[in-house]
């Protein structure tokens, strides 16, 4: 798993440097503002599932799934940091297909 490094969005604006999706997964900071921008440039859509680290109960709470379509782009909030954090404030990042699949991690 890569840890991504988190792109900050100024009043400047930002050109955000997408990189390739791991196959083993990725890993992000989390925080309010933080969004993981994924860029699908496959011909099939692409689940992007985003691990969940709080319990209900007792009971896990279920993973964040999104499904990207062929050719389209994404953004997902990477907050709040009390359902997606572990205890060093690391989500981690699964994709179904990492063919053609980019990513990056913004904060504005």
């Amino acid at each position: 798993m890569a840890l991504l490094a988190v792109q900050q969005v100024t009043l400047a604006g930002l050109d955000v440097n997408p990189v390739s999706a791991t196959s083993g997964g990725d890993t992000a900071p989390v925080g309010d503002h933080t969004y993981l921008h994924v860029i699908n440039g496959s011909g099939s859509a692409v689940t992007v599932t985003l691990a969940t680290t709080q319990t209900v109960s007792g009971l896990a709470v279920a993973d964040v799934t999104h499904s990207v379509p062929a050719g389209k782009t994404t953004i997902l909030p990477l907050f709040p940091a009390t359902l997606l954090a572990d205890s060093t404030g690391i989500c981690s990042i699964t994709y179904s297909a990492v063919t053609s699949v980019t990513v990056a991690v913004v904060r504005g």
